[in-house]
């Protein structure tokens, strides 16, 4: 499992752990670590899709 669904997972448990004990800090932790995952995610698709550009401008 990779650090950002890792982090989405987890983000997801605190979230819900937090809603459960009524704890709100907890629960926007939880919101952060999912959002922070989520950015990962993106972060990685635009450096595919910049290398990919790359390689094509490379082969003409």
């Amino acid at each position: 499992m990779s650090d950002n669904a890792m982090d989405k997972l987890k983000g997801k448990a605190k979230e819900m752990k937090g809603k459960a004990t009524g704890n709100d800090r907890e629960a926007a932790e939880g919101q952060t670590d999912q959002a922070k995952g989520k950015a990962k995610d993106e972060m990685g698709k635009m450096q595919d899709r910049a290398k990919g550009m790359r390689d094509s401008m490379d082969d003409n």
